[in-house]
């Protein structure tokens, strides 16, 4: 803290910051997304025209190239990896430093509004057909993001309170101003030294100004030197330091809080999606349940000869008994979650 400049101590953050979200993402890694499979493309390109000259005379080196020819010079698909990568590094950058430097959220909104176009043109033209897997989540990629948002607001919890003034001066303002207001704060902040006190050899040389120079000021939390601990750190800086760290646990928490509140408030599933989907698993449960009892009430008709309306009768006047089983068994798969479907409907057609 004694070594900041009079700008702070995120002036350096500030500006690598600024070179990778200006510099780095906004233009290299854009030109990098177009640059470099094409070409890869030129160099497979190269290699395979280079291969296939001595087969000039084959008949099917005469033909027009087909659609599937030329699908199968651009370059393999990787995966997704690379580009949940990026996205990861980029939301590093902009939770865990967005403090030092604030328009980290603007140039990563516009490198993402470009990356988008430029992601859409590279897999249309330059990579061949991805295969289609379907995926319940992101994976975890997901729990890498969570980390890092409870990371980030420790950090940034740190950065508002041990970088900045705000602190200090809501100390001095409620505790050791006498009027209530900042006036004189400067000269709370700054304590005091006797010139005397410096060590042979690392006293500036006098000067006409200083001669009569005795005591001078610095920024710090120190006991005076006529104090019985002469330059210790005084009540103030434990004071200080005491609201920062308090603030530090306040902050934190709250922003949890508010986070699983907003996550409580904004369910990831609708209340009419989740209603539709339970009257489709009971539409589908009774459906199944009503088409095995027919099943066993024609094959039980069938070996007992003449007796089928009899039977059917019988079998299908329990329609209460029935309906009881069908919501014991959308129970089961309700409280279950991790049986799958077709073991309810195993056990509900064992009954």
């Amino acid at each position: 803290m004694e070594e900041c400049s009079p700008g702070g101590c995120l002036i350096e953050v500030c500006i690598q910051l600024g070179i990778i979200m200006l510099g780095k993402q906004l233009i290299q890694n854009n030109v990098f997304e177009i640059a470099i499979p094409k070409l890869k493309k030129m160099y497979r390109t190269y290699k395979e025209e280079k291969a296939g000259s001595a087969d000039e005379e084959d008949k099917d080196s005469k033909r027009e190239p087909q659609r599937w020819d030329l699908d199968y010079d651009l370059e393999p698909y990787e995966g997704l990896s690379p580009e949940y990568m990026e996205m990861v590094i980029q939301y590093g950058f902009v939770t865990l430093f967005v403090a030092s430097f604030p328009l980290a959220p603007v140039f990563a909104l516009l490198n993402n509004v470009i990356e988008i176009r430029l992601d859409a043109a590279k897999f249309v033209t330059e990579i061949r057909r991805p295969d289609a897997v379907s995926a319940k989540e992101i994976g975890i990629w997901y729990n890498i993001l969570s980390g890092i948002s409870k990371f980030a607001v420790i950090t940034n919890a740190f950065v508002i309170s041990f970088t900045s003034e705000f602190i200090p001066r809501m100390v001095y303002q409620y505790l050791y101003s006498e009027t209530g207001n900042m006036h004189g704060y400067t000269n709370h902040t700054l304590a005091y030294f006797n010139t005397s006190n410096f060590k042979p050899g690392t006293a500036p040389h006098d000067t006409d100004f200083d001669r009569q120079l005795r005591i001078c000021r610095y920024k710090d939390y120190r006991d005076p030197p006529w104090s019985p601990e002469s330059y210790q750190l005084s009540k103030q800086y434990w004071s200080v330091l005491a609201a920062r760290l308090a603030f530090v646990i306040f902050f934190q928490n709250l922003a949890m809080f508010l986070s699983m509140l907003v996550a409580w408030l904004i369910p990831d599933m609708p209340r009419s999606l989740k209603e539709q989907l339970k009257r489709e698993k009971a539409l589908l449960m009774d459906l199944l349940l009503t088409e095995e009892a027919d099943k066993q009430c024609t094959h039980k008709n069938r070996k007992s000869g003449g007796g089928k309306r009899r039977v059917c009768k019988t079998r299908r006047g329990h329609k209460s008994e029935r309906g009881k089983k069908v919501w014991m068994c959308l129970f089961l798969f309700g409280m279950c979650s991790s049986i799958s479907l077709w073991d309810v409907m195993h056990v509900c057609l064992s009954w």
